[in-house]
């Protein structure tokens, strides 16, 4: 803690308090409409009601009931949206207005719609094949799903949300380059985010697979931090790909959406589930609520092991940024800077860490840097 000064640590610590009650706030109050709807007759009233506005075939009560509970999911989680998004206002985090921000909760909307009803639809193309056993080949399909969009996603989903331009030539994009190379790794070109239209916050992160890799720093990390801390970021972020961090994490995520998706076929085969539910059979489109419900617990139930991984991760990519590096010090500048940016807890309470953080905080980073020693030639 000696790191940072006592003001630091107390505006990281009130930044903390001030917007869990709606981070928080949101998770539970979505996870409970969830399994109201999903747990009892109110979801299939909803999709039957959903679908007879567009004719009432079984097709239209599959799209319709989707896309109403999207609907209502992502108003529900609005009102918690925009109160954290207050207190990062009051704190000077956020740059974007209020009319940007709407247009990029319309384009989140978008995106899970255009995405999820083609994805619902063919669940329930299996489910009227095999009421019982669709699950399987469902779980296949789930992973092949999970392995697309990691590819995909810094070609057709980033651009939607972030402009990105070329860096332009220079010392600091020579370093980065150097870095990579040194690493091992082929970059195909290094770009800035326009992050700063939208928040005051630092990061970097290496996107894509083999030829559509790309090194992507924020406009703010440029704007903020010394060059030599930005290639201690980049350094962090090509440890993830030495390591083959992202796909690991794709194969994981691919056998992980395959269990999951069995596991709620399981559960939606359950007749006292169904019966709560009001509807028949996995393949009645009333049914929409319960799966949703089932992957809902199930995702929260896994949230705090993801999280644990994700730390470790995260620890073994900051020792391969030392490793390449060999700079501790501007490491530990490094962290210190994105945490007073950031107005990040440095050392928030243990069962919070445990349950909902995905990175080591920024204390037991700096202390894990000053322990750390080279390796022997």
């Amino acid at each position: 803690m000696d790191d940072f000064t006592p003001e630091q640590v107390a505006r990281g610590r009130a930044l903390r308090r001030a917007q869990l009650p709606w981070a928080l706030g949101g998770r539970i109050a979505g996870l409970l409409c969830t399994l109201a709807l999903g747990l009892t007759p109110a979801g299939a009233a909803l999709v039957t009601a959903a679908g007879t506005v567009l004719g009432g075939s079984r097709t239209a009560k599959v799209l319709a009931g989707a896309a109403v509970l999207v609907l209502i999911g992502q108003a529900l989680q609005l009102p918690f949206g925009a109160g954290v998004r207050v207190v990062r206002s009051r704190y000077g985090l956020v740059t974007q207005g209020w009319g940007g921000w709407a247009v990029d909760q319309l384009r989140g909307l978008g995106l899970t719609l255009v995405l999820g009803l083609p994805v619902v639809y063919g669940l329930y193309a299996l489910t009227g094949r095999s009421p019982h056993g669709w699950w399987l080949p469902a779980a296949g399909f789930a992973a092949l799903l999970t392995v697309a969009l990691s590819f995909l996603h810094p070609l057709l989903i980033e651009p939607v949300f972030n402009r990105f331009t070329p860096m332009p030539d220079g010392p600091l994009r020579g370093a980065l380059l150097d870095l990579a190379a040194r690493d091992g790794i082929r970059v195909k070109e290094v770009l800035v985010a326009d992050a700063s239209r939208r928040t005051t916050a630092l990061n970097a992160y290496v996107s894509g697979f083999g030829g559509t890799r790309r090194i992507v720093a924020y406009d703010t990390l440029l704007a903020a931090a010394e060059p030599r801390e930005v290639e201690l970021v980049v350094a962090h972020e090509l440890g993830h790909v030495k390591h083959r961090d992202v796909l690991t994490g794709t194969v994981l995520g691919a056998l992980g959406a395959a269990v999951a998706l069995a596991l709620v076929g399981l559960l939606a085969d359950w007749s006292p589930l169904l019966s709560a539910a009001g509807a028949a059979d996995a393949a009645d489109p009333r049914s929409l609520p319960l799966l949703a419900a089932c992957a809902a617990l199930i995702g929260a139930a896994t949230g705090p092991l993801q999280c644990a991984v994700s730390r470790r991760i995260e620890t073994r990519a900051d020792l391969h940024a030392l490793e390449l590096t060999a700079d501790p010090e501007q490491f530990i500048a490094m962290q210190r800077r994105l945490a007073v940016v950031n107005i990040s807890d440095v050392d928030p309470p243990r069962l919070l860490e445990l349950l909902f953080a995905t990175h080591p905080s920024a204390t037991r980073r700096i202390a894990a840097a000053r322990a750390w020693r080279p390796s022997p030639a």
